[in-house]
C-alpha cells in the first residue's frame, strides 16, 4: 500500500485539503489511516444528513476515518472539546485547523472508486470497483 502523508497547518480547511490532496496525487480509492491535531472551529453535518452543526471552541482531532478520491470524499470525525466532552458527524467544509494536523493516507492498490445513483437511499453513493 502506498501511502500519501501531509501535515496542515493553522487556518487551513481540513476537508478542503484532503480534497486537494486526492487531486494532487490523482488517488483513485483512499482511506484515512491517521489524523492527529486540532482544530480552532468545526462543523459537521449531523445523523440527520440535513443539519449542519457548528462547533465554536478549539477541539482536539481524536478521529478521522473515511474514504478519499478524486470523485469523492465520504469522512466522519470525532472531535474532543476542552471540557473532554466528544462530539461528531459527517465532515464538511469548516473545520479549521488551529496548530497542526498530521495527515496519513492509504491508497488501495487495485481499486477505484465512483458514484452512482442509489434509487433507494435517493443519494448519490459511492461504489467500489475493481481497477484495470
Amino acid at each position: 500500500m502506498k501511502t500519501v502523508c501531509a501535515r496542515l497547518h493553522r487556518g487551513d480547511d481540513l476537508l478542503l485539503c484532503i480534497r486537494a490532496l486526492a487531486q494532487e496525487h490523482h488517488i483513485a480509492a483512499g482511506v484515512v489511516l491517521s489524523a492527529v491535531g486540532c482544530i480552532s472551529e468545526g462543523c459537521v453535518r449531523d445523523a440527520s444528513g440535513v443539519r449542519l452543526r457548528k462547533i465554536i471552541e478549539p477541539c482536539e482531532i481524536v478521529s478521522l476515518n473515511g474514504t478519499v478520491s478524486e470523485a469523492r470524499c465520504h469522512l466522519h470525525i470525532a472531535l474532543s472539546k476542552e471540557d473532554l466532552s466528544t462530539v461528531g458527524g459527517h465532515l464538511v467544509e469548516g473545520c479549521i485547523i488551529n496548530t497542526t494536523c498530521e495527515l496519513v493516507i492509504g491508497i488501495l492498490d487495485g481499486w477505484q472508486i465512483g458514484v452512482e445513483e442509489d434509487a433507494e437511499t435517493g443519494y448519490d453513493e459511492l461504489i467500489f470497483e475493481a481497477a484495470e
